[in-house]
């Protein structure tokens, strides 16, 4: 047996994120409770790549407007206690005192508990608000022939984009090990296997549990530390020598495509939120969701199929290019290039194009929405357009950003 046949590894899922860039989806929500690709909410895809890859005993950890995010993973995350395993919310408990998490890395500071009763050897510590596929197993085994304390999961990206992530410059002769952590550097050094590539952090984690463990416990203690995973735990290994990288492009899930391997999205702007659904409805989907190998678990209630049928008097309907969920009726309306999410309604001499609505969004008879974000209840009155002029989007309220218009749960459109 392989010494890591033996490692008992605990997955820490970071929830806790508010998302601000992502208002007003976040206005009554956790970042990673936000619904995504129609039937999922962003948590499912950092759950289902730890399940998937053998990882069944799981935490959350939750702290900002964590109800919706709190129902769904217990409703929808349940694994059989027979073999101890589980998946459960942790909300801030301020065990540490009288304050909530000052950052990822407090976070786990004041949940350390949690690893004292499961008592790991490896800590899979990941973010929970992006999209891709990853096996951890493989970053898990990588990181013990490594013999260091902490390995980072990096993807590569191109050096012009350097200043907008953390960069992890490795070292020359050892391309394996970090030899410094660059907060959005302004001249990057490029990888010595290709100099016009860097390589950024994922903000996915793996630690010997005992080192996770006193690199938090000595953050608590520093006045000036920001409590944070990539800031300032991650520093320290690297300061000491104990630090590896782990390139995102070794990793090889079952049933990837050509085309979809290695795809990794922050989704942590509207405009990025947008794109990455216009990744899923292109006709050739650069993010695949219909890999049954590695499949994305989640839960969206006894609905039935979606039906499209002609208006009432026999208007024909057009779709193409679109993402339909269960429960959604498409009845004479014209929908392209869009995701719906569970049981939104389209009525005759709609129109739906290059938008994402959530769940239970109606588009009344003969409304126009173009380019738009819709979240969950929203009523789309006959007629009305939304997505067509700015400035009168604007003027009825409603949020604009990057060329995209976003309307917040429930809001009223008026007529």
């Amino acid at each position: 047996m392989s010494a890591l046949g033996r490692k008992k590894v605990l997955a820490v899922v970071l929830a806790g994120g508010e998302g601000k860039r992502l208002m007003p989806l976040t206005a009554d929500r956790a970042k990673p409770a936000v619904p995504f690709g129609g039937i999922y909410r962003l948590v499912d895809f950092a759950l289902s790549n730890v399940v998937n890859s053998g990882y069944l005993r799981v935490v959350v950890l939750t702290q900002y407007k964590s109800h919706s995010l709190d129902r769904h993973i217990t409703t929808t995350w349940r694994m059989s206690t027979l073999l101890g395993n589980y998946v459960t919310p942790v909300p801030a408990q301020q065990r540490r005192g009288k304050q909530w998490y000052l950052g990822s890395a407090d976070a786990i500071y004041q949940s350390l508990n949690l690893l004292v009763d499961e008592r790991p050897d490896i800590v899979v510590v990941v973010g929970a608000d992006h999209v891709y596929r990853m096996d951890f197993a493989q970053m898990v085994e990588a990181h013990v022939e490594s013999g260091a304390g902490c390995t980072v999961a990096a993807i590569r990206q191109p050096i012009g984009l350097a200043n907008q992530f953390g960069v992890i410059d490795v070292d020359p002769d050892s391309p394996k090990r970090i030899r410094a952590f660059l907060e959005k550097p302004s001249d990057p050094v490029g990888l010595p296997d290709a100099p016009h590539e860097v390589l950024a952090s994922m903000g996915n984690y793996v630690f010997d549990a005992d080192a996770l463990t006193d690199a938090v416990i000595r953050d608590a203690e520093i006045e000036r530390s920001k409590h944070d995973m990539g800031g300032d735990i991650v520093p320290w290994f690297v300061d000491k020598s104990e630090s590896a990288v782990y390139d995102y492009k070794d990793n090889e899930v079952v049933g990837a495509t050509e085309r979809d391997r290695g795809y990794w999205r922050d989704v942590g702007t509207m405009r990025s939120y947008y794109d990455a659904h216009m990744d899923l409805v292109a006709p050739l989907p650069i993010f695949n969701l219909y890999n049954g190998q590695w499949p994305i678990y989640t839960s969206h209630g006894p609905l039935p199929p979606a039906k499209l049928v002609e208006g009432h008097a026999g208007e024909a309907l057009t779709t193409f290019n679109s993402m339909l969920s269960p429960g959604v009726v498409v009845t004479g309306g014209q929908v392209s290039t869009s995701v719906l999410s569970p049981e939104v309604y389209v009525d005759e001499g709609a129109e739906v194009s290059n938008s994402v609505l959530l769940p239970g969004v109606t588009v009344g008879r003969g409304a126009v929405v173009r380019n738009a974000i819709i979240d969950k209840n929203v009523v789309v009155p006959p007629g009305a357009e939304i997505g067509v002029s700015a400035d009168d989007d604007l003027a009825r309220g409603f949020t604009v950003d990057d060329g995209l218009t976003v309307l917040a749960k429930g809001q009223d459109v008026p007529q």
